[in-house]
């Protein structure tokens, strides 16, 4: 914790302002319409902007992002609140009308999680056994059973793993670092690669026309019931928002701690998980919501409140990616990148043979690396009305993470040098 007396600035309160301001600019620039802003964000969405640049102040310790609280309490008030509002207006049967090949490509995204790591370790067993070596609780196999979980499941799964595998305190942190700076970076090409999934699905001959009809099926609805909205109509969206948060709390905590008392072998499946539940109940309000009359809050600017709270999310994601920690212990970082490159590419060859569209790929792959927090993050950058989708899919990863991630471990450890 010694990077927290250096930062410039650990007052959250300073901190929130300079999000909030960064992302004012950010959009401000976006809608500037000159040739240089118009030419200059059809090759960098806005999004990566909103993301990369927290991390930059990260990591010229003007702040600090592991120090801060403003992740947690984003991901416990906003991101779950944002998932009601944009979930609340989503046409169910439309989603599902998305076929298999998102399923498909979550899976793969798993298997190439549960490959990689051990032939990282293969790879560096050769070039370099050193880095991937290690006895007892030291061993580096151990520590990267920790991020198996983590890239499956989430931080559940990744405790899990800890507990199972018994890495110690030191490889552990480590392996935190390695699994926050890589998964981050990587969520980074995916959130460019939303601004060019047109020329990306025309290389692989995918047909994104189920996504495309799925879009203007919500884009029809929005403009159907869109109105000025009035004070009234925005706190009773906020209303309706935190509301559900709340009860998704209040529900949660109770469901996990009784589970975990009573039929603790089910942490397994991340059903011991407050966070799990706390995401289960919102999205699951979410869509009851939506066969209500309350979805017609949309025309109030629901999904717009909604996504607000989304990029505050996605600052705070972002701030937590120190890229000075890489120098700390680069051999490690390698591993990782080779073990992701792995994912990546089984994600492409798979994508190229059933001609899935970028966004099954880069969703699919988010659902394991970034998990609920994540997912409808890189959903959302192709269509916030499509952000249930990486929630659907991360809800799938808490599922089936442990199970993963265990068998990940194991391979690992017998191509341990």
């Amino acid at each position: 914790m010694e990077q927290t007396s250096q930062a410039l600035i650990t007052d959250d309160t300073v901190v929130i302002g300079l999000l909030m301001v960064i992302l004012a600019l950010v959009f401000w620039t976006h809608n500037i319409q000159t040739p240089f802003w118009k030419k200059f964000y059809t090759y960098i969405p806005s999004v990566l902007l909103c993301y990369f640049i927290p991390s930059v102040f990260t990591s010229l310790g003007v702040i600090d992002g592991e120090a801060s609280n403003l992740y947690f309490v984003s991901s416990r008030y906003l991101l779950p609140t944002c998932l009601v509002l944009l979930t609340l207006s989503i046409d169910l049967k439309e989603i599902m009308k998305l076929g298999t090949k998102a399923v498909i490509m979550f899976f793969t995204g798993t298997v190439g999680v549960i490959l990689g790591g051990p032939i990282a370790i293969l790879i560096f067993s050769v070039i370099a056994p050193d880095i991937v070596g290690g006895v007892g609780p030291e061993a580096v196999w151990r520590g990267m059973t920790t991020v198996a979980g983590s890239w499956i499941g989430g931080s559940a799964n990744q405790a899990a793993m800890l507990e199972i595998f018994g890495s110690s305190p030191e490889m552990f942190s480590k392996m935190i670092a390695v699994d926050v700076i890589v998964a981050n970076i990587w969520m980074a090409f995916l959130l460019y690669g939303a601004g060019q999934s047109g020329r990306l699905d025309k290389l692989f001959k995918a047909d994104a026309t189920a996504i495309e009809h799925v879009q203007k099926r919500m884009d029809d609805f929005k403009a159907s019931v869109a109105k000025i909205p009035t004070l009234t109509d925005i706190m009773i969206i906020l209303g309706v928002g935190f509301g559900a948060t709340s009860f998704s709390h209040w529900v949660g905590a109770p469901i996990s701690e009784f589970i975990e008392v009573n039929f603790p072998y089910l942490e397994k499946l991340s059903l011991t998980s407050s966070f799990f539940w706390l995401v289960v109940i919102a999205t699951t309000i979410g869509l009851i919501l939506s066969f209500t009359k309350a979805r017609n809050l949309e025309g109030a600017g629901a999904s717009k409140l909604g996504s607000a709270m989304l990029y505050v999310l996605i600052a705070s994601v972002g701030m937590r990616m120190n890229l000075g920690a890489i120098l700390d212990d680069p051999g490690l970082f390698l591993v990782g990148i080779v073990w992701i490159s792995i994912h990546v590419a089984l994600l492409l060859l798979v994508a190229k043979l059933i001609k899935a569209p970028f966004f099954f790929t880069a969703v699919g792959s988010q659902a394991n690396i970034g998990g609920a927090a994540s997912a409808p993050v890189v959903a959302a950058a192709f269509s916030p009305s499509l952000a249930p989708v990486g929630v659907l899919l991360a809800v799938l990863g808490y599922a089936v993470g442990t199970y993963g991630a265990w068998l990940c471990g194991i391979l690992m450890q017998n191509v341990a040098p």
